[in-house]
């Protein structure tokens, strides 16, 4: 997914972590931070947002380029 925006908490680093973005011009809150792994190439966060669904958003630090690589919706009973 291309359109997409995401503003980061930066610690000791750049773009530590997620704190909000945008997909489409909907913006979203990050409630959780639900799981972060690296590959050699990008760092992945899976977030819970504030809509109770979970996002897996990738980084692509050579290229600071951010995308959208999974979606689960929250389960409501």
């Amino acid at each position: 997914m291309s359109d997409i925006h995401v503003e980061c908490y930066a610690g000791h680093r750049a773009d530590e972590k997620p704190r909000r973005f945008a997909i489409r011009g909907r913006q979203f809150e990050v409630d959780e931070l639900d799981g972060q792994w690296y590959s050699p190439e990008a760092s992945y966060f899976r977030v819970r947002a504030d809509d109770g669904n979970y996002y897996v958003l990738r980084h692509d630090e050579a290229q600071d380029f951010w995308t959208l690589d999974g979606f689960r919706a929250a389960h409501h009973q």
